[in-house]
């Protein structure tokens, strides 16, 4: 596996031509570490410029490996004096996005535009939401404050190209998005915040030397075939230690492996952010990495060490670790549905399925886990009261327990939901908006966009024929949100 692996032989992966030609377009991540390192001194020179010119907030408008990377770099590194600092703004929910706007000076801050396909309707949304409101003091000087990172020939390069941006970064084309933390989408912000941006490539490049070495010399080729094992024997349930910063780093983890490797009914779900007391409630269906570093700069050797893991762990099991239909599907329906409201019709009204929750648990077998997918605002307040909703499931039904904010989690363990095995429980939270949050140029507002996002993945969970019940809120409140925790957990036996 190993000699293959590095001799880019994409039939480790499948054994359709069509996916072969696939795959082998995304094996770039291999030699990434030398590559960017080469570059770097184009970035170091941005970085050095954005700080001159009195900076003080960068705003990256990413989803996905475009914005998770950056935010494991922002909270492992924490801010530098002298340095702007990051805010990573990868939601459509309208208070998420006005609490953001309120937070920022707006004169003194610089929006990295970042999506590899230059087309994802999150980022663009974002896009012209931001730059209607520069645009009101700077007018024709307004690209000033925008940056771009995209793959060559995407709309978004037209885009940054035609509006006068002051700097656009081009991808290479041959890394796919949740392994590009070593590439622009991850250096560019590092640099912009003043993270040592050489260190961790210099760090990923050893591992690199190492991962060429044999198990368990390996240290990627070991953990890879590790959690392939172990999932084959049944311990699917990848359970990340983390604790402060590094809980953004095991965010990181669970795309990479949640979408790497759910497909053809396998997979390998990662769980984040359980208290050190949740591993007496765990299942034998669950097996536990601590995650450590040593010093920040070592991050660069985790991210190429955990991107080999991925590779490995999926030729193991026989999967294709470098696509993710599902999350194409459910994008495919967000936009058909916002399409069909344009053109005369509604999107849907939430179903309240609570009355249904009765019927779930009975259902749930050995190795069964129950998701939280809530679209609402990534908020302190919300995710305590999530993650004591999760607890208390775990501790009842001694089942593994997620939580995935939406609409992030889509091009996350969305991918493993659908189409990794049948054995999630599925409940979706969201709530009415008090106020409506246009984007320019749009017939629809960021509450509509959301809304069509969830009903899409609710759709696609339904198509797939998933446990999945619909629980909206009355109204957005903590008040009504501790309501339908009560309510959850009444229902459990």
């Amino acid at each position: 596996m190993l000699d293959r692996i590095w001799a880019q032989d994409a039939s480790l992966w499948s054994s359709d031509p069509a996916e072969q030609r696939q795959i082998t377009s995304r094996l770039g991540w291999l030699d990434a570490p030398g590559r960017t390192l080469t570059g770097l001194p184009e970035i170091e020179a941005f970085a050095d410029e954005v700080r001159k010119a009195g900076f003080r907030r960068v705003v990256l408008l990413g989803m996905g490996g475009s914005s998770l990377a950056p935010e494991v770099i922002q909270r492992v590194f924490g801010p530098r004096k002298g340095y702007p600092s990051l805010i990573v703004l990868d939601s459509t929910d309208p208070d998420q996005i006005r609490a953001v706007r309120r937070s920022l000076p707006l004169k003194k801050t610089l929006f990295l535009v970042s999506s590899k396909s230059g087309t994802t309707i999150e980022v663009l949304s974002l896009f012209k939401f931001f730059f209607d409101k520069v645009r009101a003091y700077a007018g024709a000087k307004a690209g000033g404050q925008f940056a771009a990172i995209t793959d060559p020939g995407t709309p978004l390069q037209a885009l940054a190209q035609g509006h006068g941006f002051r700097r656009l970064f081009l991808a290479p084309p041959d890394v796919g998005g949740r392994f590009s933390a070593l590439t622009v989408f991850g250096m560019v912000p590092a640099a912009l915040i003043g993270a040592d941006a050489r260190g961790m490539l210099e760090s990923a490049a050893r591992m690199s030397r190492e991962c060429r070495a044999q198990a368990p010399s390996n240290p990627g080729l070991s953990l890879g075939l590790e959690m392939a094992e172990r999932t084959l024997e049944g311990r699917d349930k990848l359970t990340l230690a983390a604790a402060g910063p590094l809980d953004a780093y095991a965010d990181w983890i669970e795309q990479l492996i949640a979408e790497s490797t759910g497909k053809n009914g396998k997979g390998i779900l990662p769980v984040t952010r359980e208290g050190a007391a949740a591993k007496k409630s765990h299942g034998t269906d669950r097996f536990v990495l601590p995650l450590r570093l040593k010093k920040p700069s070592d991050l660069g050797a985790e991210f190429f060490k955990w991107e080999f893991a991925a590779a490995a762990a999926c030729a193991k099991m026989g999967v294709n670790a470098f696509d993710q239909p599902d999350v194409q599907d459910a994008k495919n329906r967000c936009k058909a549905l916002l399409a069909n409201a344009q053109g005369g019709g509604r999107l849907p009204v939430p179903p309240d399925e609570a009355g249904a929750l009765k019927d779930v648990w009975p259902s749930m077998k050995k190795g069964d886990y129950v998701a939280l997918l809530a679209f609402l605002p990534d908020a302190a307040p919300i995710r305590r009261r999530l993650c004591g909703l999760a607890d208390r499931i775990r501790r009842r039904t001694r089942r593994a327990v997620t939580i995935g904010i939406g609409p992030r989690y889509l091009h996350s363990t969305g991918q493993l939901h659908k189409g990794g095995p049948d054995s999630g429980v599925f409940l979706l939270l969201s709530a009415p908006k008090r106020r409506p949050l246009e984007i320019p140029g749009e017939p629809y507002d960021f509450a509509r966009l959301e809304l069509a996002q969830a009903a899409g993945d609710y759709q696609a969970l339904k198509e797939k024929r998933r446990r999945a019940l619909w629980l909206p809120l009355e109204e957005f409140s903590l008040k009504a949100l501790d309501s339908r925790c009560r309510e959850i957990l009444n229902s459990l036996p």
